[in-house]
């Protein structure tokens, strides 16, 4: 597929206008501060508090009983939460916390699936000044442990189940983990009881002053070996979630937004839970993992006018084709977006044939805390671009000088490590009890964000790959996003992975891996197909020497395609951290 294509973004009938602000507004410059005058502030100016701006200021206001929160249970159980009812319940937990002695800055951990209990206790929690940390149900025991040990966690909210068989053989080794509360039991062996807790609270709570540099969510990012980072944010992140949730999800008053991330993963607290709120559009949270029949109905029975979801799940319904959306109702639909890892072209233009709309790629980090750069809503969207940088980013290209130095790049389609210039509200402030590590991402007054990426003449930024992923072939630097995207071009390819492979006259070699759809088997017919396929349209230096097929490919929970694990077993190497890795078919 041509890197430059476009899709025109076509505006008539839609039922609004895109949002827009600042520069792309009217020309002028993009101003934080009025930005921050977009939320309201705690009563009297003492500060800003992120569950106030989510919260508190909608349950007070004309739409205070309107719906903030509808939930879908794995069984269809639903529940719904207007501001009101959820200003209650978070006051609730909010008091609740004071009664377990914990004081302003104290560590509250989750450990639940999408549950209703998982959101009120986060802003909850954040309403008593208390620091979040939401983990995934689906760690083991180690790997959580190890975040309770890091982050210094005083009390943890779970389900009976998930502490029996994961949490309780641990307390040993937690001494400064006070409490355990369970959702879905009374108390037993040295634990506490939700409903009781909610319903001996007081249902009042009034939110103290809160600086906007107080610390409010830690989130563990994984590198490739050592323990995971603890990434600090901010009350003032607030801004970000509120401003990004208008531009880059394009968010309006009585739209239905539902976002498929997990709030264990940033994306599903910064736009799972945050930003919708703020915006005081309807938040609609589904239990039940990935399944496409379900995750349609949602889409058609919910009307959800904004999706917000993963590369990997638009993979797997591509693989099913557009069939399963035949005779569905989804005209509410307007806006899809996806996060994650790059969105392969193909997944764009599918998006076009299967809702009629392409799905508008974004990129950032759990260290940005926001989205950075995006395909807006009024924007053409180039298949395989990222899009640009937001209204009050500046984003830059630069490459290493060997010296601690970094040059700008200046030349259009140069590859280079995509730098941004620090001052956005939700930008990371450290890694927990790890300075010099955090330090060591500033560089020449820039932040240095490990991917390599490349700017057009129009402005767009292309996703080479993760510093540490790109293949370096006969003297020439591969990016395994532009071949995986040209091996799925094929029909019979639903998901490709590439590697640098060590080779003593090339250097490295392209490797790739390959999970098919169904209707097509591996075989050597088809792996010569492949690579025929890939040398044509990439060249032969570029295009892969070798193809092995699996069944799946090894991902996190929120999506990625683990390169760095498939390489370490192709070369018999450490695998290192693999808390977060979810499947892994062979």
């Amino acid at each position: 597929m041509e890197r430059g294509r476009r899709i025109v973004k076509q505006l008539e009938g839609l039922r609004m206008q895109p949002n827009l602000l600042g520069e792309a507004l009217d020309g002028r410059p993009f101003d934080w501060g009025a930005a921050r005058a977009l939320l309201d502030g705690l009563p009297s100016g003492k500060g800003l508090n992120i569950a106030h701006e989510a919260v508190d200021r909608h349950a007070s206001g004309p739409n205070g009983m309107g719906t903030a929160l509808r939930w879908i249970g794995r069984d269809g159980t639903r529940r719904v939460l207007s501001w009101r009812d959820l200003r209650t319940e978070t006051n609730r937990f909010a008091n609740a916390l004071r009664r377990l002695g914990l004081k302003e800055g104290g560590r509250v951990f989750l450990l639940a699936g999408r549950i209703p209990e998982l959101y009120v206790a986060t802003l909850g929690a954040l309403k008593a000044k208390c620091v979040v940390c939401p983990l995934f149900s689906a760690f083991g025991p180690e790997p959580i442990a190890t975040r309770l040990e890091i982050g210094e966690a005083e009390i943890l909210i779970t389900t009976a189940t998930l502490y029996r068989r994961k949490v309780e053989a641990l307390r040993p080794r937690l001494p400064l983990l006070r409490h355990v509360v369970l959702v879905d039991a009374a108390a037993v062996d040295g634990t506490l009881d939700w409903h009781a807790l909610m319903t001996e609270a007081d249902p009042v709570f009034e939110i103290p002053p809160t600086d906007p540099e107080d610390m409010a969510l830690l989130h563990f990012t994984s590198g490739t070996t050592g323990k995971p980072k603890g990434v600090v944010h901010v009350h003032q992140s607030v801004v970000m979630h509120h401003v990004t949730g208008r531009t880059a999800l394009d968010l309006h008053p009585g739209d239905i937004f539902w976002c498929s991330a997990d709030p264990g993963w940033v994306t599903g607290t910064s736009y799972g839970m945050i930003a919708p709120l703020t915006n005081g559009v309807t938040n609609v949270v589904v239990e039940a993992e990935f399944d496409p029949q379900t995750w349609y109905d949602v889409l058609e029975q919910e009307r959800i006018s904004v999706w917000y979801t993963a590369p990997t799940a638009i993979r797997m319904m591509m693989k099913l084709g557009t069939e399963p959306l035949r005779g569905r109702d989804l005209s509410s639909l307007r806006f899809l977006a996806s996060v994650g890892e790059p969105l392969n072209p193909e997944a764009v233009v599918w998006g076009v044939e299967a809702f009629g709309m392409p799905f508008h790629d974004n990129w950032w980090q759990t260290e940005t805390g926001g989205i950075m750069i995006a395909n807006l809503a009024a924007m053409d969207v180039k298949p395989g671009s990222m899009g640009k940088p937001l209204p009050g980013i500046e984003a830059a290209i630069v490459q290493r000088d060997g010296q601690g130095g970094i040059a700008l790049v200046d030349a259009w389609m140069v590859p280079g490590e995509l730098a941004l210039k620090p001052g956005w509200p939700s930008m990371m402030r450290g890694y927990l009890h790890e300075e010099a590590r955090y330090k060591k991402c500033f560089v020449g007054g820039w932040y240095l964000t490990g991917d390599l990426a490349m700017r057009d003449e129009d402005g767009y930024f292309w996703f080479v790959g993760r510093a540490d992923d790109v293949i370096k072939s006969s003297g020439h630097l591969v990016g395994p996003f532009e071949v995986e995207s040209t091996l799925m071009e094929h029909p019979a390819v639903a998901e490709a992975a590439v590697i640098g492979k060590p080779d003593p006259t090339a250097g490295e070699i392209v490797k790739a891996f390959v999970a098919l759809k169904p209707g097509h088997e591996p075989s050597e017919a088809l792996r010569r197909e492949l690579l025929g396929h890939a040398r044509k349209r990439l060249g032969a230096v570029v295009a892969p020497k070798e193809i092995d097929f699996r069944l799946n490919l090894p991902k996190t929970r929120s999506g990625k395609i683990m390169r760095r694990l498939l390489k370490a077993r192709e070369l018999g190497l450490p695998e290192g951290d693999l808390s977060t890795l979810e499947s892994d078919e062979r």
